[in-house]
This record gives structure tokens, C-alpha cells and sequence, in this order.
């Protein structure tokens, strides 16, 4: 493969980012993350999206043009514009009692326990987050396992499926088994 460009995704709380951040430092190329993107950095965060147009725009200005990258996070729609760009989509499926342990955990490192325990600033948003992750293999709104699966068998790059419960060093080696452990980073 002459060049790497890698997107992960999957459910809420299923890895994406992790695995993103530890592949692409494994292969020494830049790590993106949708969210990055797709939400303005507010404090706290996660209040405000960006239009779809910015979003794309940004990702042009910061790592499109590069042959080699990694991103995590799910495009739901409207990044398809950048499916050409794939070399690889990794799809990360992981139980839902250990993506939702993952979420809580998350939740509490970004906002702190006591904002998220009963009367807690961050109460009701947190557990509206993971009602709403909770329904993704039912077909919640928005992102659910059925639309993933339909993005994913219309892709023209290879798909990689893989359990997102397993060891992260282990995820990171089944990646380079994919791509061949090569990577250009210019």
C-alpha cells in the first residue's frame, strides 16, 4: 500500500479513539478524531456542532492532502465526500456492556463524578448520552449498527472488522497485518 489513510469507527464507547491514537502512533502518522471537527471547542464540550461544510473544509486544511493518516469517529452521512480518500475503514464492534462501562468512565474523566451523580450539573446529559448509546444495535436515531453496515458494504476500499473488547496491542497488530505494516507518513 503506497500510502495509509485509515478511518475507525464503530459505536459510541467501542474504541475508535483509542485505537486511532494508538495505530497511527505506531505507524508515526497524524491521529484525527471527528469530533474534533464536527463540535467548536466550547467549555464544557460537545455544545456546539459546526456545519457539515467546515467540518470537511477544516479536515482539507489540516489532513486530507497528507498520504498518510489516521482518523476515528463516525462521518454518519456527512463526510462520505472523503470516502475516496480511504486506503483502509476498520470497524470496530464491541458488546454494549463494555461500551457503556467505557462511556460512563470517559464521561467522568472529561466532567468529573460529582457532576455526573444524581443532581450533578451533568446529570441528565450524561445519561440521555448513554440511553441514546445504549440503542445502537437497536437502530437508535442517528448513528445505529444498521446504517454503519450499510456504509460499510457500499465502501470501495477494504472493510476490517474487529472486536473492540480485545487487547489494544492486538487491534494495533491486526491493522499492520491488513496494511502490510506500512505506512508513508509525508
Amino acid at each position: 500500500m503506497k500510502s495509509c489513510r485509515i478511518h475507525i469507527m464503530g459505536a459510541s464507547g467501542s474504541g475508535v479513539t483509542s485505537l486511532g491514537r494508538a495505530l497511527a502512533d505506531s505507524l508515526a502518522i497524524p491521529h484525527h478524531d471527528t469530533d474534533d471537527y464536527f463540535w467548536r471547542p466550547t467549555i464544557p464540550p460537545f455544545r456546539e456542532m459546526r456545519e457539515a461544510a467546515e467540518r470537511l473544509k477544516l479536515m482539507g486544511e489540516m489532513f486530507l492532502p497528507r498520504a498518510g493518516w489516521v482518523l476515528s469517529g463516525s462521518l454518519n452521512g456527512w463526510g462520505d465526500t472523503l470516502v475516496p480518500d480511504f486506503d483502509l475503514v476498520v470497524f470496530l464492534v464491541t458488546p454494549r456492556e463494555i461500551r457503556l462501562q467505557r462511556l460512563r468512565a470517559r464521561e467522568a474523566t472529561l466532567f468529573g463524578t460529582d457532576a455526573l451523580a444524581p443532581g450533578g450539573w451533568r446529570h441528565q446529559q450524561t445519561e440521555e448520552f448513554i440511553e441514546w448509546a445504549s440503542g445502537y444495535e437497536e437502530g437508535n436515531a442517528g448513528r445505529n449498527l444498521a446504517k454503519h453496515q450499510a456504509w460499510l458494504a457500499a465502501l470501495p476500499c477494504p472493510v476490517l472488522r474487529l472486536d473492540g473488547s480485545r487487547p489494544l496491542p492486538e487491534l494495533v497488530a491486526e491493522v499492520h497485518r491488513a496494511i502490510g505494516g506500512q505506512a508513508n507518513p509525508t
